[in-house]
């Protein structure tokens, strides 16, 4: 942990060169409660980690990088099936399997406490995911979790997304121009023009000589619009577009997302592969770790700054935890749930440039030495995140994150 700089500073120091007017709303966002603050400085974690160095050996694996209760999701796979799985691999990289783990208990004691929900049923909650894990790890065998194979809350998210009409969706996004063409609607906190017209022309341009798949190549698509989007905590203030495509017979939503270094790079001692860009490592671990990789999931390169490019889909939504706080075998159920897909994704992607073969995954599940100083620490740096939030909240309301050009 750093002695010179204040937490503010650190988070400031960490944001700087993202784009100031949307790293305002990410500051916004982290000021509404510990868990949206927590969700919001993934580099702070695992400086503080890196420098306390409190956990056992554990085997390297492919990690997604910022695991926490928000970060499991449904999704449509390139099959076109619906599916529950981890949800964001910006940060991914080949590293400590209990960094990962750590970071995930750490998420159910700070979103626990923020959801009130009792500490007795929190500790049992953050031994219960530690023991599923190292069962599935032990078990070695990878599962998955797809609408027929689905129960409770993770079965109704499921159905109601599978449910939902993609008109309809796509009605909440778009607007006829008045020339019967269609165009983004402007929604606050969501999606806003892109006012630059070079700039606007050059992405339609980018997009249009794009190569994209949808099983097989998709041929004959027009690019209509295109504008800028805004989405989740941790990441607001990269480069990022929502494009509107028409093909003959229906439209398309992409996302287009700038992808920067993995957070955890400084403090990783592990090698890492080589990639050809920061977009490559993102959907490469991407595609090892789910068990179905997103549909039209792709790279490139623009201007200079390098993207990950995926369908943007009525079928993506997260588990509402206010649902489940007080029902006591649903919250048990979704955290076991979250554990096996965690240990699964691990499994799945063994023995791929220099992560750990299976068998040292079985073996490592199969003691429990390293349960207990997972969660020590968990509760002890929990307890720091709630003062880390006290110390930015007061600093954010005194000014210290305004931007005066916005």
């Amino acid at each position: 942990m750093s002695t010179s700089q204040t937490v503010s500073e650190r988070i400031k120091a960490f944001n700087s060169q993202l784009l100031p007017n949307i790293v305002q709303r990410k500051y916004q966002l982290m000021a509404e409660d510990p868990f949206r603050f927590y969700r919001g400085t993934n580099h702070l974690f695992y400086e503080d980690l890196k420098a306390s160095n409190p956990l056992p050996s554990s085997p390297s694996v492919w990690l997604c990088g910022d695991l926490h209760l928000e970060n499991f999701g449904s999704y449509k796979g390139d099959n076109r099936q619906v599916y529950f799985d981890l949800s964001d691999f910006d940060e991914g990289i080949l590293g400590p399997s209990l960094w990962e783990i750590t970071r995930m208990v750490t998420s159910i004691f700070v979103g626990f406490d923020t959801l009130q929900i009792s500490p007795n049923l929190t500790e049992k909650c953050a031994a219960k995911f530690l023991k599923k894990y190292a069962d599935v790890l032990a078990s070695a065998k990878a599962r998955y979790i797809e609408l027929a194979t689905s129960t409770g809350l993770i079965k109704e998210l499921l159905e109601k997304v599978s449910a939902r009409k993609d008109e309809k969706w796509l009605r909440k996004r778009i607007k006829e121009d008045g020339s019967g063409n269609f165009k983004f609607k402007e929604l606050e906190y969501k999606q806003f023009p892109v006012d630059n017209q070079e700039l606007k022309e050059a992405l339609i341009h980018h997009m249009s000589n794009l190569t994209l798949y949808k099983n097989e190549k998709l041929t004959n698509f027009s690019v209509l619009d295109v504008c800028f989007r805004i989405a989740g905590t941790g990441s607001l203030g990269v480069k990022r577009y929502l494009f509107l495509l028409q093909t003959k017979e229906d439209y398309w939503l992409l996302d287009m997302k700038e992808t920067k270094p993995s957070s955890l790079k400084s403090y990783i001692e592990v090698q890492q592969p080589s990639w050809s860009s920061e977009g490559e490592r993102v959907i490469s671990i991407e595609y090892r770790m789910q068990d179905v990789p997103e549909a039209l999931l792709t790279t490139t390169v623009f201007k200079g700054n390098s993207y990950k490019i995926q369908e943007m889909q009525p079928t993506e939504d997260k588990i509402d935890f206010h649902q489940v706080k007080d029902d006591f075998d649903h919250l048990f159920k979704l955290i076991e749930n979250m554990a096996m897909l965690t240990a699964s994704a691990q499994l799945r992607s063994t023995g791929r440039q220099g992560s750990a073969i299976a068998d040292e995954l079985i073996a490592f599940g199969k003691i429990d030495t390293w349960q207990e100083p997972v969660l020590s620490y968990s509760r002890a740096y929990a307890r720091q995140v709630k003062n880390d939030y006290q110390r930015y909240l007061e600093d954010y309301k005194n000014g210290f994150f305004h931007n005066p050009n916005t």
